[in-house]
């Protein structure tokens, strides 16, 4: 038998060995990680350890008890994963919570600015979203959304325009502070100057409408 036939015996040889000792300790190890873990979790987890074991059929032992042995081993080591990802979850979601906590009230106009995005066109409230919320530039805008730079750059000016416009109905005097007070333009500004300048020197977004 050449060396090539040889081979492929034996990895088949491998993976029935390991189909065999899969589908036996299957109903165990599921068992296993419900005793562990909320029972929704353990067939995601009893995936992640039959992948593994997939992987690794070649150092699955011949023995049967020892071949039990090395399968839950290697749910161990998932299971371990699992909960360190989950204790890393539960302290981002904690320290979010508590700066969320520790940041300054909403503004009284949050609401009606609100109002005044939802009368906007969807892509427009959203290119103001970016640029005064998230700090996008125009030019990251651009590519955010896959428009070109030049067409984000003229709903923008327009957005920001009409925007402005909604937030002085009804209350001309005060209107602009309200504007610059609910949109932290002093931020948004540099932005939109840096993103100004990137769309003038873009050559792989500015063209298109």
């Amino acid at each position: 038998m050449s060396a090539a036939l040889t081979s492929a015996a034996s990895g088949k040889a491998v993976q029935a060995r390991a189909e065999e000792v899969i589908r036996r300790e299957a109903p165990a190890l599921v068992a296993y990680f419900e005793r562990r873990t909320p029972p929704s979790d353990a067939p995601d987890l009893l995936g992640e350890t039959l992948l593994v074991a997939w992987r690794r059929a070649a150092s699955l032992p011949a023995d049967d008890q020892a071949a039990r042995m090395w399968l839950f081993g290697v749910a161990r080591r998932v299971l371990s994963t699992y909960h360190r990802g989950n204790i890393r979850r539960h302290a981002l979601a904690e320290r979010l919570r508590m700066e969320r906590e520790a940041a300054p009230a909403a503004s009284p106009h949050d609401s009606e600015l609100s109002l005044a995005l939802a009368e906007l066109a969807p892509i427009d409230s959203e290119i103001i979203r970016l640029l005064h919320w998230d700090g996008f530039t125009l030019l990251e805008i651009a590519q955010h959304l896959g428009r070109p730079a030049g067409t984000i750059r003229s709903r923008y000016s327009r957005a920001r325009t009409a925007l402005r416009a909604r937030l002085e109905e009804g209350t001309p005097s005060s209107g602009s502070d309200r504007f610059s007070e609910v949109a932290p333009l002093t931020s948004g500004e540099s932005n939109d100057a840096e993103g100004t300048a990137g769309l003038r020197h873009s050559g792989s977004v500015s063209s298109g409408t």
